[in-house]
């Protein structure tokens, strides 16, 4: 059964997942009830993702174990058809992600929309997690969106999973600085789920790329052990996972704590002490994690502290005239539009005048809505 035997690799659609990997998907989804459960306790749902096969079924197949295992023994492969855009490896397949090799815990395949050479790209430089709850606050948002966008200007690659609250906030950085965003989702690549995301989730995969754990997900239930799966696959593609907001549950934590486990580095942006949506990050910094205040104090973390400076400090260096290096600082500070910069007390002739330069420059652009973007 060697993973790169072609002889076991399975038509179709799994044509780049060998037999053995294949068989563990076909497994994990015919587990998804007692996974469920087990994933109430995900200290002991990490331990469970390690096992093998046959360890697997011994461990959560209950009375159900001779027919799983009869079952296991007798799968064969079934033919699909390929998916327009998605493509499947696993973790014997050349493209697999070098990051995630060698790690038990990490997914035995991954499905992947828009491109594996693009994801290679992605993945040759540093990645940050950005993550957080889906109930964010205002303030919340806007620094996730903030932080993504410092971070993609400064030619990291920043990833983050999908949904309501800091997830969308993080991707709509990223795209806001014109770079690629890394989106790890819960459900298959080949949909998106919630059905909202649809118009976000479309400019990811145009731009940059998508990736589960998941083959497929049309006529499947949703599954709980899903969420807690993929934090654990974003924090090991992830050399730094920064927590915007949290609340208490574990579940809002997990990426972070598989981080922790794993030795990776942990930020998270501290809160109001009285604000639910602060007490997980407030938790984790008790804990020992990294104070963030913005993405300058995550390249310090992740290169040592002046040894990087984000885009927009690295363009203030530039030989600028005062008023046009305010104006920049500003934009990179959050006031990226005339509005917000104006209440600063500046006038608005002038600063459009400044804009104008800058965008002549190349050193800003000018992004949804009106908003003027640090160029990448």
């Amino acid at each position: 059964m060697a993973g790169r035997d072609s002889s076991q690799r399975a038509p179709g659609r799994v044509s780049s997942v060998c037999q053995r990997c294949a068989r563990r998907a076909w497994l994990m989804t015919k587990l998804g009830t007692p996974l469920d459960f087990r994933a109430r306790d995900l200290a002991r749902f990490w331990g469970l993702l390690e096992l093998s096969d046959h360890e697997l079924i011994e461990a959560v197949g209950g009375r159900r174990r001779d027919e799983l295992r009869a079952a296991y023994d007798a799968w064969t492969p079934i033919r699909d058809e390929q998916t327009s855009g998605v493509e499947s490896i696993c973790k014997h397949h050349p493209s697999y992600p070098a990051v995630l090799s060698g790690d038990a815990l990490a997914p035995h395949m991954l499905s992947v929309r828009g491109g594996l050479r693009r994801l290679a790209d992605m993945l040759q430089g540093k990645v940050v997690g950005i993550v957080g709850t889906r109930r964010a606050t205002d303030y919340g948002m806007e620094l996730a969106r903030e932080l993504a966008r410092g971070l993609a200007t400064s030619g990291l690659t920043v990833a983050g999973d999908l949904g309501e609250g800091i997830a969308a906030a993080v991707h709509t950085g990223v795209l806001e600085a014109h770079a690629q965003p890394l989106c790890v989702i819960a459900g298959g690549v080949t949909r998106c789920s919630p059905a909202w995301c649809g118009p976000l989730y479309r400019r990811i995969v145009e731009e940059g790329c998508a990736v589960s754990e998941l083959q497929v997900s049309e006529g499947l239930r949703p599954r709980t052990w899903w969420d807690p799966a993929n934090g654990r696959t974003l924090a090991l593609l992830a050399q730094m996972t920064i927590v915007v907001e949290a609340g208490e549950h574990p579940r809002e934590l997990a990426c972070a704590r598989v981080a922790q486990a794993r030795g990776r580095d942990v930020a998270a942006v501290p809160g109001r002490v009285s604000s639910p949506a602060s007490k997980g990050t407030n938790a984790l910094l008790m804990d020992g994690a990294k104070l963030l205040r913005d993405a300058q104090d995550a390249l310090d973390v992740l290169y040592g502290v002046g040894t990087r400076a984000t885009a927009v400090q690295e363009r203030a260096q530039v030989t600028l005239e005062p008023r046009l290096a305010e104006v920049l600082e500003g934009v990179g500070r959050g006031a990226d539009t005339l509005t917000k910069l104006a209440a600063r007390g500046s006038q608005p002739s002038e600063l459009a005048l400044a804009l104008i330069e800058l965008e002549l420059r190349g050193l800003l652009v000018r992004g949804h809505a009106g908003r003027y973007v640090p160029s990448a």
